[in-house]
Protein backbone atom coordinates (compact mmCIF):
# COMPACT_ATOMS: atom_id res chain seq x y z
CA UNK A 1 0.00 0.00 0.00
CA UNK A 2 1.56 3.48 -0.84
CA UNK A 3 1.75 6.18 2.33
CA UNK A 4 1.57 9.63 1.11
CA UNK A 5 4.51 11.65 2.58
CA UNK A 6 3.80 14.42 4.99
CA UNK A 7 4.58 16.80 2.22
CA UNK A 8 2.93 20.16 1.75
CA UNK A 9 3.68 21.35 -1.50
CA UNK A 10 1.77 25.09 -2.17
CA UNK A 11 3.60 25.62 -5.68
CA UNK A 12 3.99 22.98 -8.38
CA UNK A 13 7.34 22.75 -9.78
CA UNK A 14 7.91 23.58 -13.36
CA UNK A 15 7.01 20.44 -16.10
CA UNK A 16 8.89 19.17 -18.50
CA UNK A 17 8.76 16.49 -21.02
CA UNK A 18 11.52 13.75 -21.63
CA UNK A 19 11.15 11.48 -24.35
CA UNK A 20 13.47 8.59 -24.81
CA UNK A 21 14.56 6.95 -28.42
CA UNK A 22 15.88 3.70 -27.33
CA UNK A 23 17.84 3.01 -30.38
CA UNK A 24 21.45 3.44 -31.98
CA UNK A 25 23.52 1.82 -34.52
CA UNK A 26 26.09 0.41 -31.94
CA UNK A 27 26.03 0.25 -28.11
CA UNK A 28 29.60 1.98 -27.35
CA UNK A 29 31.31 -0.12 -24.45
CA UNK A 30 31.19 2.12 -21.30
CA UNK A 31 27.51 3.07 -22.41
CA UNK A 32 25.16 2.03 -19.36
CA UNK A 33 21.98 3.89 -20.91
CA UNK A 34 18.83 2.00 -22.17
CA UNK A 35 19.84 1.27 -25.67
CA UNK A 36 19.48 -1.21 -27.93
CA UNK A 37 21.29 -1.77 -31.01
CA UNK A 38 19.14 -2.13 -34.23
CA UNK A 39 20.75 -5.61 -35.42
CA UNK A 40 19.87 -6.23 -38.60
CA UNK A 41 15.94 -4.89 -37.25
CA UNK A 42 14.17 -2.91 -40.05
CA UNK A 43 14.92 0.52 -39.17
CA UNK A 44 11.52 2.62 -40.68
CA UNK A 45 8.87 -0.12 -39.19
CA UNK A 46 10.35 0.51 -35.68
CA UNK A 47 10.48 4.13 -36.09
CA UNK A 48 6.87 3.81 -37.23
CA UNK A 49 5.61 1.42 -35.13
CA UNK A 50 7.30 3.12 -31.82
CA UNK A 51 6.22 6.81 -32.68
CA UNK A 52 2.69 5.69 -32.94
CA UNK A 53 3.18 3.88 -28.82
CA UNK A 54 4.69 7.23 -27.72
CA UNK A 55 1.70 9.16 -29.29
CA UNK A 56 -0.66 7.29 -27.87
CA UNK A 57 1.06 7.49 -24.10
CA UNK A 58 1.03 10.64 -24.69
CA UNK A 59 -2.48 11.43 -25.39
CA UNK A 60 -3.43 9.24 -22.64
CA UNK A 61 -1.35 10.80 -19.97
CA UNK A 62 -3.31 11.75 -17.02
CA UNK A 63 -1.25 14.54 -15.27
CA UNK A 64 -3.58 17.52 -13.91
CA UNK A 65 -1.74 20.46 -14.49
CA UNK A 66 -2.10 23.82 -15.61
CA UNK A 67 1.69 24.23 -15.93
CA UNK A 68 2.94 25.08 -19.29
CA UNK A 69 5.78 22.85 -21.02
CA UNK A 70 9.37 24.66 -19.77
CA UNK A 71 11.30 22.09 -22.15
CA UNK A 72 11.41 19.04 -24.13
CA UNK A 73 13.82 16.74 -24.48
CA UNK A 74 14.43 13.58 -26.96
CA UNK A 75 16.92 11.53 -25.79
CA UNK A 76 18.46 8.03 -25.67
CA UNK A 77 19.32 5.78 -27.76
CA UNK A 78 19.99 8.05 -30.87
CA UNK A 79 17.33 9.77 -31.40
CA UNK A 80 18.63 11.01 -35.12
CA UNK A 81 18.05 8.01 -36.54
CA UNK A 82 14.30 9.01 -36.53
CA UNK A 83 13.13 11.20 -39.37
CA UNK A 84 11.86 14.87 -38.63
CA UNK A 85 8.55 13.83 -39.52
CA UNK A 86 7.99 11.38 -36.97
CA UNK A 87 9.37 14.09 -34.36
CA UNK A 88 6.65 16.27 -35.74
CA UNK A 89 4.12 14.13 -34.99
CA UNK A 90 5.05 13.71 -31.46
CA UNK A 91 5.65 17.78 -31.01
CA UNK A 92 1.71 18.09 -32.12
CA UNK A 93 0.78 15.07 -29.76
CA UNK A 94 1.94 17.19 -27.08
CA UNK A 95 0.80 20.21 -28.42
CA UNK A 96 -2.46 19.39 -28.41
CA UNK A 97 -2.54 17.51 -24.70
CA UNK A 98 -0.44 20.60 -22.66
CA UNK A 99 0.52 24.06 -23.55
CA UNK A 100 4.00 24.86 -24.27
CA UNK A 101 5.85 27.42 -23.05
CA UNK A 102 6.47 30.64 -25.31
CA UNK A 103 10.14 30.16 -25.22
CA UNK A 104 10.37 26.28 -25.12
CA UNK A 105 13.54 24.43 -25.47
CA UNK A 106 13.49 21.64 -27.61
CA UNK A 107 16.22 19.38 -27.35
CA UNK A 108 17.38 16.23 -29.85
CA UNK A 109 20.52 13.85 -29.23
CA UNK A 110 22.25 13.56 -32.14
CA UNK A 111 25.16 10.95 -33.37
CA UNK A 112 27.90 12.37 -35.45
CA UNK A 113 28.28 9.19 -37.40
CA UNK A 114 24.08 9.05 -38.44
CA UNK A 115 24.25 12.70 -39.67
CA UNK A 116 21.98 13.36 -42.68
CA UNK A 117 22.46 16.84 -43.34
CA UNK A 118 18.51 16.54 -44.45
CA UNK A 119 17.20 15.74 -41.13
CA UNK A 120 19.22 17.84 -39.42
CA UNK A 121 17.68 21.18 -41.46
CA UNK A 122 14.17 19.18 -40.84
CA UNK A 123 14.78 18.79 -37.04
CA UNK A 124 15.07 23.08 -37.71
CA UNK A 125 11.82 23.13 -39.64
CA UNK A 126 10.06 21.53 -36.78
CA UNK A 127 10.84 23.90 -34.33
CA UNK A 128 13.59 21.90 -32.66
CA UNK A 129 15.66 25.09 -31.36
CA UNK A 130 18.33 22.49 -29.27
CA UNK A 131 20.75 20.15 -30.45
CA UNK A 132 23.44 18.07 -27.92
CA UNK A 133 25.79 16.47 -29.80
CA UNK A 134 27.75 12.90 -29.07
CA UNK A 135 31.12 13.93 -30.30
CA UNK A 136 32.94 12.70 -26.89
CA UNK A 137 36.59 13.15 -28.89
CA UNK A 138 38.20 15.06 -31.74
CA UNK A 139 40.56 12.36 -31.54
CA UNK A 140 40.48 9.72 -34.25
CA UNK A 141 42.53 7.08 -31.81
CA UNK A 142 40.44 7.66 -28.75
CA UNK A 143 36.79 7.46 -31.12
CA UNK A 144 38.32 3.82 -32.18
CA UNK A 145 39.05 3.07 -28.86
CA UNK A 146 35.67 4.41 -27.50
CA UNK A 147 33.99 2.01 -30.74
CA UNK A 148 32.12 5.99 -31.62
CA UNK A 149 30.84 5.19 -35.26
CA UNK A 150 32.03 8.44 -36.44
CA UNK A 151 35.66 10.02 -37.36
CA UNK A 152 36.66 13.30 -36.03
CA UNK A 153 36.54 15.31 -39.63
CA UNK A 154 32.23 14.32 -39.21
CA UNK A 155 31.88 15.18 -35.82
CA UNK A 156 33.35 18.79 -37.00
CA UNK A 157 31.35 18.80 -40.08
CA UNK A 158 28.01 18.03 -38.26
CA UNK A 159 29.14 20.52 -35.09
CA UNK A 160 29.84 22.97 -37.24
CA UNK A 161 26.32 22.57 -39.61
CA UNK A 162 24.22 22.51 -36.08
CA UNK A 163 25.66 25.50 -34.80
CA UNK A 164 24.62 26.81 -37.96
CA UNK A 165 21.11 25.54 -37.73
CA UNK A 166 20.18 25.71 -34.48
CA UNK A 167 19.91 28.44 -31.42
CA UNK A 168 21.74 26.95 -28.83
CA UNK A 169 24.23 23.37 -29.42
CA UNK A 170 26.04 21.14 -26.92
CA UNK A 171 28.99 19.20 -27.37
CA UNK A 172 29.34 16.33 -25.76
CA UNK A 173 32.57 14.99 -24.54
CA UNK A 174 34.88 12.94 -22.62
CA UNK A 175 38.23 12.99 -20.43
CA UNK A 176 40.37 10.38 -19.19
CA UNK A 177 40.07 8.18 -21.80
CA UNK A 178 42.37 5.06 -22.31
CA UNK A 179 46.06 6.09 -22.57
CA UNK A 180 45.35 9.38 -23.14
CA UNK A 181 47.66 12.07 -22.96
CA UNK A 182 47.33 15.46 -21.47
CA UNK A 183 48.37 16.79 -24.73
CA UNK A 184 45.95 15.27 -26.53
CA UNK A 185 43.16 16.56 -24.10
CA UNK A 186 44.50 19.95 -24.41
CA UNK A 187 43.93 19.86 -28.39
CA UNK A 188 40.36 18.30 -27.31
CA UNK A 189 39.30 21.25 -25.45
CA UNK A 190 40.86 23.29 -28.12
CA UNK A 191 38.96 21.96 -31.01
CA UNK A 192 35.81 22.16 -28.92
CA UNK A 193 36.49 25.81 -27.94
CA UNK A 194 37.26 27.21 -31.67
CA UNK A 195 33.62 25.63 -32.93
CA UNK A 196 32.42 28.53 -30.34
CA UNK A 197 28.89 26.39 -29.30
CA UNK A 198 27.03 27.60 -26.95
CA UNK A 199 27.05 24.64 -24.19
CA UNK A 200 29.82 21.86 -23.52
CA UNK A 201 29.45 18.98 -21.41
CA UNK A 202 32.62 17.62 -20.45
CA UNK A 203 32.32 13.55 -18.56
CA UNK A 204 34.94 11.94 -17.11
CA UNK A 205 34.86 8.34 -18.29
CA UNK A 206 33.76 6.11 -15.58
CA UNK A 207 33.58 2.68 -15.67
CA UNK A 208 29.83 1.42 -14.92
CA UNK A 209 28.31 -1.90 -14.19
CA UNK A 210 26.65 -4.14 -17.11
CA UNK A 211 28.97 -2.32 -19.77
CA UNK A 212 31.59 -3.86 -21.65
CA UNK A 213 34.47 -2.17 -20.01
CA UNK A 214 33.60 -2.55 -16.90
CA UNK A 215 34.08 -6.28 -17.53
CA UNK A 216 36.84 -5.62 -19.70
CA UNK A 217 38.86 -2.76 -18.04
CA UNK A 218 40.91 -0.01 -20.28
CA UNK A 219 44.07 1.21 -19.26
CA UNK A 220 42.67 4.62 -17.43
CA UNK A 221 44.59 7.93 -16.16
CA UNK A 222 45.13 7.04 -12.13
CA UNK A 223 43.82 9.21 -10.21
CA UNK A 224 46.10 12.15 -9.79
CA UNK A 225 46.49 11.99 -13.65
CA UNK A 226 42.43 12.62 -13.74
CA UNK A 227 42.94 15.21 -11.43
CA UNK A 228 45.12 16.81 -13.42
CA UNK A 229 42.98 15.92 -16.91
CA UNK A 230 39.67 17.42 -14.87
CA UNK A 231 41.87 20.78 -13.95
CA UNK A 232 42.74 21.22 -17.26
CA UNK A 233 39.05 21.47 -18.91
CA UNK A 234 38.00 23.80 -16.34
CA UNK A 235 41.07 26.10 -16.36
CA UNK A 236 40.64 26.10 -20.29
CA UNK A 237 37.01 26.43 -20.33
CA UNK A 238 36.84 29.22 -17.75
CA UNK A 239 39.40 31.24 -19.75
CA UNK A 240 37.22 30.73 -23.00
CA UNK A 241 33.95 32.34 -21.05
CA UNK A 242 32.15 29.14 -20.14
CA UNK A 243 30.83 29.30 -16.92
CA UNK A 244 31.19 26.01 -14.95
CA UNK A 245 27.31 25.69 -13.75
CA UNK A 246 27.02 21.93 -12.66
CA UNK A 247 29.18 18.95 -12.55
CA UNK A 248 29.44 18.41 -15.78
CA UNK A 249 28.24 21.01 -17.87
CA UNK A 250 29.53 24.43 -18.72
CA UNK A 251 27.62 27.25 -20.46
CA UNK A 252 28.45 30.66 -22.62
CA UNK A 253 26.20 33.51 -20.69
CA UNK A 254 22.49 32.56 -20.46
CA UNK A 255 23.33 29.23 -22.41
CA UNK A 256 22.78 26.74 -19.59
CA UNK A 257 20.52 24.20 -20.56
CA UNK A 258 16.44 24.58 -19.33
CA UNK A 259 16.04 21.24 -19.22
CA UNK A 260 18.90 19.65 -17.03
CA UNK A 261 18.57 22.53 -14.48
CA UNK A 262 14.74 21.71 -14.13
CA UNK A 263 16.53 18.07 -12.83
CA UNK A 264 18.95 19.97 -10.66
CA UNK A 265 16.33 22.10 -8.55
CA UNK A 266 14.01 19.32 -8.33
CA UNK A 267 11.33 20.30 -11.22
CA UNK A 268 9.06 17.80 -12.36
CA UNK A 269 8.99 15.64 -15.66
CA UNK A 270 6.79 13.35 -17.61
CA UNK A 271 8.66 10.51 -18.89
CA UNK A 272 7.34 9.22 -22.54
CA UNK A 273 8.90 6.06 -23.97
CA UNK A 274 10.96 3.26 -23.00
CA UNK A 275 12.44 3.06 -19.74
CA UNK A 276 11.88 6.36 -19.38
CA UNK A 277 11.25 7.60 -16.00
CA UNK A 278 8.85 10.80 -14.30
CA UNK A 279 8.73 12.56 -11.33
CA UNK A 280 5.12 14.46 -10.63
CA UNK A 281 4.46 16.45 -7.85
CA UNK A 282 0.71 17.20 -6.29
CA UNK A 283 -0.08 19.04 -3.27
CA UNK A 284 0.32 16.29 -0.99
CA UNK A 285 3.31 14.00 -2.31
CA UNK A 286 6.01 13.45 -5.34
CA UNK A 287 5.87 10.09 -7.01
CA UNK A 288 8.12 8.42 -9.06
CA UNK A 289 7.34 6.23 -12.08
CA UNK A 290 8.85 4.33 -14.86
CA UNK A 291 7.75 2.82 -17.90
CA UNK A 292 9.05 -1.06 -19.46
CA UNK A 293 12.32 -0.94 -20.42
CA UNK A 294 12.69 -3.19 -23.28
CA UNK A 295 11.12 -1.08 -26.57
CA UNK A 296 9.46 -3.93 -27.88
CA UNK A 297 7.84 -4.95 -24.13
CA UNK A 298 6.44 -1.24 -24.25
CA UNK A 299 4.88 -0.94 -27.19
CA UNK A 300 3.38 -4.42 -26.09
CA UNK A 301 2.49 -3.07 -22.72
CA UNK A 302 1.17 0.16 -25.03
CA UNK A 303 -1.25 -1.35 -26.70
CA UNK A 304 -3.06 -2.96 -24.07
CA UNK A 305 -3.48 0.88 -22.56
CA UNK A 306 -0.56 -0.25 -19.65
CA UNK A 307 2.02 2.62 -19.18
CA UNK A 308 3.21 2.31 -15.83
CA UNK A 309 5.88 -0.76 -14.57
CA UNK A 310 6.81 0.93 -11.34
CA UNK A 311 5.23 4.00 -9.09
CA UNK A 312 5.70 4.85 -5.84
CA UNK A 313 5.69 7.89 -3.57
CA UNK A 314 8.66 9.48 -2.19
CA UNK A 315 8.26 9.49 1.27
CA UNK A 316 9.47 12.03 3.89
CA UNK A 317 13.01 10.98 5.17
CA UNK A 318 13.60 10.49 0.75
CA UNK A 319 12.26 13.40 -0.46
CA UNK A 320 15.47 15.72 1.64
CA UNK A 321 18.01 13.62 0.28
CA UNK A 322 16.96 13.54 -3.34
CA UNK A 323 16.86 17.01 -3.40
CA UNK A 324 20.00 17.06 -2.38
CA UNK A 325 21.12 14.48 -4.64
CA UNK A 326 20.23 16.84 -7.59
CA UNK A 327 20.64 20.40 -6.10
CA UNK A 328 23.98 19.70 -4.87
CA UNK A 329 25.42 19.16 -8.38
CA UNK A 330 24.51 23.00 -9.41
CA UNK A 331 28.04 24.92 -8.22
CA UNK A 332 25.32 27.94 -6.96
CA UNK A 333 23.67 25.28 -5.00
CA UNK A 334 20.27 26.37 -4.48
CA UNK A 335 18.23 28.96 -1.81
CA UNK A 336 16.60 28.07 1.59
CA UNK A 337 13.43 28.69 -0.42
CA UNK A 338 13.35 26.19 -3.30
CA UNK A 339 14.29 24.08 -0.75
CA UNK A 340 10.92 24.29 1.14
CA UNK A 341 9.03 25.13 -1.92
CA UNK A 342 10.16 21.83 -4.15
CA UNK A 343 10.07 19.57 -1.23
CA UNK A 344 7.40 20.51 1.22
CA UNK A 345 9.54 20.76 4.06
CA UNK A 346 11.20 23.31 6.11
CA UNK A 347 15.12 24.36 5.77
CA UNK A 348 15.36 23.04 9.65
CA UNK A 349 14.49 19.62 8.95
CA UNK A 350 18.44 19.13 7.48
CA UNK A 351 20.02 21.42 10.46
CA UNK A 352 21.94 18.87 11.55
CA UNK A 353 23.00 17.36 8.14
CA UNK A 354 24.07 21.09 7.02
CA UNK A 355 26.03 21.69 10.19
CA UNK A 356 28.46 18.62 9.73
CA UNK A 357 28.59 19.35 6.14
CA UNK A 358 29.99 22.89 7.13
CA UNK A 359 32.37 21.57 9.60
CA UNK A 360 33.49 19.00 7.36
CA UNK A 361 34.22 22.17 4.97
CA UNK A 362 32.07 20.25 1.96
CA UNK A 363 29.18 23.68 2.16
CA UNK A 364 28.96 26.80 2.64
CA UNK A 365 25.82 29.47 3.55
CA UNK A 366 25.92 33.16 1.77
CA UNK A 367 22.64 34.88 3.11
CA UNK A 368 20.45 32.10 2.35
CA UNK A 369 21.85 30.25 -0.39
CA UNK A 370 23.41 27.07 0.39
CA UNK A 371 26.08 25.86 -2.24
CA UNK A 372 29.32 23.15 -2.08
CA UNK A 373 33.08 24.85 -1.69
CA UNK A 374 35.48 23.77 -4.14
CA UNK A 375 36.01 20.51 -1.86
CA UNK A 376 32.36 20.04 -1.82
CA UNK A 377 32.20 19.88 -5.36
CA UNK A 378 35.50 17.77 -5.69
CA UNK A 379 33.93 15.19 -3.22
CA UNK A 380 30.04 15.42 -4.36
CA UNK A 381 29.47 11.82 -3.67
CA UNK A 382 30.92 12.25 -0.15
CA UNK A 383 28.56 15.05 0.57
CA UNK A 384 25.73 14.19 -1.10
CA UNK A 385 25.34 11.07 1.63
CA UNK A 386 24.96 13.10 4.29
CA UNK A 387 22.09 13.80 3.91
CA UNK A 388 21.05 10.12 3.32
CA UNK A 389 18.69 9.06 6.10
CA UNK A 390 17.44 5.34 7.40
Amino acid sequence: MQVSSPSNIQVLPPLSIYVHIPWCIHKCPYCDFNSHEFKGQNIKENEQAYTQALIKQIGSNDVKSNRPIQSIFFGGGTPSLFSPQSFEKIIDALRQKFSLAEFCEITIEANPGTVDKKYFYGYQEIGINRMSLGVQSFNDKHLKKLERIHSQKEAYDAATLAIKLFNDVNIDLMFALPNQTITELNEDIEEAINLHSSHLSYYHLTLEPNTYFYNHPPTLPDHDESAEFSDLVMSKLREAKFEHYETSAYAQKNNQCKHNLNYWKFGDYLGIGAGAHSKITSEYNITRSSTYKNPKQYMQEVAKNCYTQEENIIQKNDISFEFMMNALRLNDGFTFNLFEQRTGLSIKYIDNEIKLSIEKGLLEINNDRIKPTLLGQNFLNDLIQIFLRN
